[in-house]
C-alpha cells in the first residue's frame, strides 16, 4: 500500500469509527460498564463499540498493527505500519452525549520501539460535528468539514488574564491539582475562561481553530517531582494511575506542531523522545500545548510555581 493509500485508509477508518459511535452517544448503552482497560481506566459501552469495529476492519485489511487503550498491541500479518488509536478520546463526554469527543489515530512506520517523534501522519475527527483534522510530518495540516477546507488563525494572546484554556482532570486528585493550578485558574477565570472538556484531543485541536489558547495537563509532572502524591492518584484510580498516555495526544501533537503551535511536556521538554506504545503509569506523560511560544513560556512559569507550592504542601 502506498503512503497516500495508507493515509486515506486511516481517514476512512476514522470516519467509520465515527459512524458506528455517533448514533450511540448519550444512550444508556454508551454509559454501560464494560470493565477496565489495560491503562486501568474504565471502558464504557461507547468504547466497546468502537474497539470492535477497529479489530474487524484491520483484521480484514491485514499486514498492519494497532495499539489502543483497551486492547494494547494487536498485529495482523507482517505490518507495514502501526496505528496508535484512541477510538473515543473523551469517552465520558461521548457517554453523556456531549460534543467534546473525538477519534484519534496516529501513524508510524517505525515498528521497533517507536517514539512520539516518529509519528508521520495524524488524524483527529470530531465525533459530533465530523470536523476532520489531518497532518503529515513536514507537510502541514488541514481541517475539513463536510469535505470543505476550513481556514483558521491561531490565537496571538499572551496575556494570562485573557486566556481561554482547558485542563486534563480525569483521575487527577482535585486538591493537589488545585494546589498546582490555582494561580493560573484565578488569573484567567474572569477575563478569560478555564474548561474541563474531558478530551485531550478535542481541547488541543481547539487551539488550532483559535477557540482556545492553551491545554494544560500536569498530572505526570506532579508524580515525577512530588512522588508522595502517587498514592492519592492510585486511590482515585482504584489502584491505577490515570494520566494521559501517548495515544491520547500523539495525533493532536503532530497536528498542532504542523499548524505552528507549541507542544511540550509540563516542564517544557520535548515529547519527541517519549515512547509511543504503552498506557500504564510508566508510559504516561504530561503535556502543555499553546498557540504561541510567548504564552507557552508564561503558562510554564505558572506551572513551575504551582509545583513548588505542591512540594511545600507535601513536606
Amino acid at each position: 500500500m502506498s503512503e497516500g493509500d495508507l493515509r486515506q485508509f486511516v481517514i476512512d477508518l476514522s470516519e467509520s469509527i465515527r459512524e458506528v459511535v455517533l448514533p450511540d452517544l448519550g444512550s444508556k448503552h454508551a454509559r454501560a460498564d464494560f470493565g477496565t482497560a489495560i491503562s486501568g481506566d474504565r471502558t464504557f459501552g461507547v468504547d466497546d463499540i468502537a474497539e470492535n469495529l477497529i479489530g474487524d476492519r484491520l483484521d480484514r485489511r491485514g499486514d498492519i498493527a494497532y495499539y489502543s487503550e483497551d486492547r494494547g498491541l494487536t498485529v495482523f500479518g507482517e505490518p507495514e505500519a502501526i496505528l496508535v488509536i484512541d477510538p473515543v478520546d473523551g469517552s465520558r463526554p461521548a457517554a453523556a452525549g456531549l460534543e467534546s469527543c473525538c477519534v484519534s489515530i496516529a501513524v508510524t512506520e517505525k515498528l521497533d520501539n517507536p517514539q512520539m517523534g516518529d509519528v508521520s501522519f495524524g488524524v483527529v475527527q470530531d465525533i459530533v460535528s465530523g470536523r476532520l483534522f489531518t497532518a503529515a510530518k513536514g507537510e502541514g495540516y488541514e481541517v475539513r468539514l463536510d469535505g470543505e477546507v476550513e481556514v483558521y488563525e491561531q490565537s496571538n494572546i499572551e496575556d494570562i488574564t485573557r486566556i481561554f484554556w482547558t485542563l486534563g482532570f480525569r483521575g487527577r486528585p482535585a486538591i493537589e491539582m488545585a494546589t498546582v493550578l490555582a494561580e493560573l485558574i484565578d488569573a484567567s477565570s474572569v477575563n478569560g475562561a478555564v474548561f474541563d472538556l474531558g478530551s485531550a484531543c478535542f481541547g488541543m485541536t481547539r487551539i488550532v481553530t483559535g477557540q482556545l489558547d492553551t491545554y494544560v495537563d500536569v498530572g505526570n509532572r506532579m508524580i515525577q517531582e512530588v512522588p508522595e502524591v502517587i498514592e492519592v492518584f492510585k486511590k482515585i484510580g482504584g489502584g491505577a494511575v490515570l494520566n494521559n498516555s501517548p495515544y491520547d495526544v500523539a495525533a493532536a501533537k503532530l497536528i498542532l506542531e504542523e499548524a505552528g503551535c507549541v507542544v511540550t511536556d509540563a516542564a517544557g521538554a520535548t515529547l519527541d523522545h517519549h515512547r509511543l506504545l504503552g498506557s500504564t503509569h510508566e508510559f504516561q506523560l504530561s503535556c502543555v500545548a499553546s498557540a504561541n511560544w510567548n504564552l507557552h513560556d508564561k503558562v510554564l512559569e505558572y506551572v513551575d510555581q504551582g509545583i513548588d507550592r505542591l512540594k511545600v504542601a507535601k513536606k
